[in-house]
């Protein structure tokens, strides 16, 4: 039996009660708890539930979006974390829980483990794949700079593209590289310099700096806009020794600003050695070459001399010309022999010629033009001529007389 009359709670009161003592809690306010994920639901509000357990008991946790959105990592079952925040009650259901705004890998830095995260997710989806890389072009006639506007990285970049290559345009879009707005800001003017085809390849990035000055270049939304680009991008962000995310997902990666630039244009005064080079070159294969058509020309002339029918015609003009002269000279050699012929056989006819019996004082006499050689050839009355070696003398038979 109860000595007085006892108060009668309903539930909402009694929950709500409860509620006023655990919010008015100092030591509740601001709590570190340390356990394992279990149970871990994202939400697609953005709201992130989930279990925190130990050897020996769990307890409810949640994060809202506005808190959740700050977390450089994604939470995961069976991931130990460092959980700051307060203890209430929901009252709907009477259980307590922990309501979480911030949270921290245990044993390994939130900054380290996204990154990790990332990389691997990346990795899976083949934005470091090599055959996703883009070639830089060798003469670049336009070549972007997105850095911050104030930093020795912009001063050494624009430093090395004016001694290494001065005909190339430099096309420059100052942006932030540290702080919230950094990742959002490079993502925006590479989409810029795409949407404007503002140059040929793009340097991005910024000097050294701790994980942290470094992070803008680990975000997604960089690596993605760095990915989706139709210029290819060289990634230079901090010393030689400092990678992000960036660098993997670059066509080229180079270990500082500087050595970005040089990467990005060639070197004019190796240039101007090499062009003088292939000049003199060129010079010895175009005289070899002029020498050897001439040679070709002079060889293929001969031929053709000796192929010409004009040359042919000349030639044989020339043979029947010899022909001829050996003709002449073996007519006048035949006519010198019959010429000797004939002067032996006409010493040998004048030997027996009567004509020169005549010169020496004899006649011949002819009757009708028969030769007399006998007196039975005329007659008493008849005429006769006598030939003698000066002329012939007509007479008349005026006596016969035989021998």
């Amino acid at each position: 039996m109860y000595s007085v009359s006892p108060t009668v709670y309903s539930v909402t009161e009694l929950n709500n009660y409860v509620k006023s003592l655990l919010d008015n809690n100092d030591n509740l306010k601001n709590v570190f708890v340390t356990g394992e994920i279990s149970n871990f639901k994202n939400h697609y509000s953005g709201h992130m539930y989930m279990t925190i357990k130990d050897e020996g008991g769990a307890i409810k946790a949640v994060m809202f979006s506005s808190y959740a959105s700050r977390l450089k990592f994604v939470p995961e079952n069976g991931m130990k974390v460092i959980i700051f925040g307060s203890v209430s009650l929901y009252s709907k259901d009477g259980s307590y829980q922990l309501y979480i705004t911030d949270m921290q890998p245990d044993g390994i830095g939130a900054l380290n483990l996204a990154y990790e995260q990332l990389k691997e997710k990346l990795l899976k989806e083949g934005l470091f794949n090599q055959e996703n890389k883009k070639a830089i072009p060798v003469f670049p006639q336009k070549i972007g700079v997105a850095t911050a506007p104030d930093g020795a990285a912009v001063r050494d970049v624009f430093s090395v593209l004016k001694r290494r290559f001065p005909l190339a345009e430099i096309v420059f879009c100052p942006v932030a590289v540290q702080g919230a707005s950094a990742a959002p800001e490079i993502a925006n003017a590479i989409k810029l310099f795409n949407d404007k085809n503002a140059c040929d390849v793009l340097i991005i990035g910024r000097g050294g700096g701790s994980l942290e000055d470094l992070w803008a270049f680990n975000e997604e939304i960089l690596a993605r806009a760095i990915f989706e680009s139709k210029i290819p991008i060289i990634s230079a962000v901090g010393h030689e020794t400092d990678f992000t995310i960036a660098d993997f997902v670059a066509d080229l990666r180079a270990p500082t600003p500087s050595a970005a630039a040089e990467l990005a244009v060639p070197d004019i005064i190796e240039l101007k050695s090499d062009l003088l080079g292939l000049k003199q070159h060129l010079t010895v294969l175009i005289k070899n070459r002029i020498n050897y058509e001439r040679e070709y020309l002079e060889n293929a002339e001969k031929r053709l001399s000796i192929l010409s029918p004009v040359n042919k015609i000349l030639n044989l003009r020339q043979e029947l010309i010899n022909l001829y002269e050996k003709i002449v000279n073996l007519i006048e050699i035949k006519l010198n022999d019959e010429k000797s012929k004939i002067l032996v056989l006409s010493g040998k006819l004048n030997a027996l010629s009567p004509l020169d019996v005549l010169s020496r004082g004899y006649s011949i006499s002819y009757s009708n033009e028969s030769p007399i050689k006998s007196v039975k050839d005329v007659e008493i009355g008849d005429n006769i001529k006598v030939k003698v070696t000066d002329g012939e003398i007509f007479a008349s038979v005026t006596e016969v007389k035989g021998k």
